[in-house]
């Protein structure tokens, strides 16, 4: 910590303490105005035991020393009582003076008992106040006179002593607080802190990733959020670092295998002009990959950017495509496998070709590569079945085989690079590349369940042509 500056248990610890006070405060302020009143309440009371005695007599024979007997045992000056429009004084110790304040129990409420007991509290001197209470017997009232000193040192015994008790409960309250709070919170919170600086050090080692408890609350839930997530940042950056040396390799790869590919390029544009009609038949599929190659190769490192180059899109015939990715995968040498094409006659889709046809590539290079480790059957012979149909201003392709499929595990992250990947080497960048492409064209890639295999869905909606540039079209047309 920072010096000069309170650590999270020193901040509770003095957050607790003053609150714990304030409980105590609260507490205090209606238990010293009840104190208040059962005292007066028991002045009443004895002043009617009182009355009783000396209204009983016949008038005049009680004495006098009876009566200041009577009024000192009471606590009482002199006790009065009033029976219709008539006051009688009960009885009289000595003449007192002024009344400083009365009090009537009647019609007492609690904010008043409050302020007259404070009232009575923070005044000086030895005045005399006069409680009037119900009288017995049918009489209106009873009035009793008492000194308010003694009252007063009784409230301020009664204050010390809850004093005393509460700042004892305030101590130990505070203190089973703070302990209760710490190990509920501060020392998890502790663990949290160290695991995260612990884990800034060195991000790239799983071993510093949170061990969650078995809490069911919130702490234990951000556990296993913080957990989770320093266990995805480890996996995020061993991929980043894995792209890196991909990166670094295949710019190195990229420099002599570019030199390499121009060099078969010139052969082969001279071997396109030898006589040979079988050599004149493939030459300029020959140069057509060569070329590809090459543009590959060039881009080979646009997976690492933000995003692939922007497709040039154009009404193209899907057919052509497919056939020449038939022939680019190897598969037309492979009796083992049945190629099955159910695209649409005539079917045009709005896509950049080139990138179409990596698309392309890629899934039929993967249900190929599914197929070749599968030992032949008669009942379910080895097929790759590529479909293609319009509906509307939307084209429709889907790529199926009858391999093992997509392992559960792998579809999770399916089009995910280093993730998806659900052969045994593979790096699962095609798929990756594959969405990518779509998803530049703003259609979407899809695994189709329940089907035999692996069976990929590509939707790629037409562009939204603006239309003044659809009539410019049709009138140069």
């Amino acid at each position: 910590m920072p010096r000069g500056r309170l650590n999270l248990s020193g901040k509770l610890l003095l957050l607790t303490i003053p609150l714990v006070m304030i409980a105590e405060v609260l507490i205090y302020v209606p238990s010293i105005a009840n104190f208040s009143v059962n005292r007066l309440n028991d002045r009443i009371a004895a002043a009617n035991t009182a009355a009783l005695v000396l209204d009983a007599a016949p008038a005049g024979m009680v004495p006098d020393s009876l009566a200041r007997s009577i009024l000192q045992s009471i606590g009482a000056r002199a006790v009065a009582i009033k029976t219709g429009q008539q006051r009688r004084l009960l009885a009289v110790a000595d003449m007192p003076p002024a009344v400083v304040r009365d009090i009537d129990m009647r019609t007492m409420n609690v904010w008043e008992a409050i302020v007259d007991s404070f009232s009575m509290m923070l005044e000086r001197g030895d005045g005399v106040i006069r409680i009037i209470g119900p009288a017995p017997q049918g009489e209106q009232f009873i009035e009793v006179v008492v000194d308010e000193a003694p009252l007063r040192k009784a409230m301020y015994r009664f204050s010390s002593n809850v004093l005393l008790l509460s700042f004892g409960f305030a101590i130990a309250t505070a203190g089973l607080i703070y302990l209760a709070l710490h190990f509920l919170f501060v020392r998890p919170m502790r663990r949290m802190t160290a695991n995260l600086i612990a884990f800034h050090e060195n991000p790239e080692s799983a071993d510093r990733a949170m061990v969650p408890s078995n809490r069911g609350d919130e702490i234990g839930m951000a556990e296993r959020e913080l957990a989770d997530m320093q266990h995805d940042l480890v996996s995020m950056l061993h991929q980043k670092s894995h792209l890196a040396a991909l990166g670094l390799a295949v710019s190195k790869i990229n420099h002599d295998l570019r030199n390499l590919l121009a060099s078969s390029q010139l052969l082969s544009d001279q071997l396109a002009s030898v006589p040979d009609p079988r050599v004149q038949r493939f030459a300029p599929k020959l140069l057509r990959s060569l070329e590809r190659a090459i543009a590959f190769c060039q881009s080979t490192l646009s997976y690492g950017k933000v995003q692939e180059a922007r497709p040039e899109r154009r009404m193209v015939a899907v057919e052509p495509i497919i056939n020449e990715v038939r022939e680019s995968a190897g598969i037309a040498t492979d009796p083992d496998i049945v190629w099955s094409n159910a695209i649409e006659r005539g079917l045009v889709v709005d896509v950049d070709p080139d990138q179409l046809f990596r698309v392309l590539l890629n899934l039929v290079r993967n249900a190929f590569q599914a197929l070749e480790g599968q030992p032949h059957a008669d009942i379910a012979p080895k097929q790759i079945r590529i479909a293609g149909r319009r509906e509307g201003a939307v084209a429709v392709l889907e790529i199926s085989d009858t391999g093992p499929g997509i392992p559960e595990q792998a579809r999770a992250h399916l089009f995910e690079a280093f993730q998806g990947s659900s052969r045994d080497g593979g790096t699962g960048l095609g798929l990756a590349i594959a969405a990518e492409l779509i998803r530049a064209h703003g259609g979407q890639i899809d695994l189709v369940e329940g089907t035999i295999g692996a069976t990929f869905r590509i939707v790629i909606p037409d562009r939204t042509i603006p239309l003044h540039q659809l009539r410019q079209e049709r009138s140069r047309a």
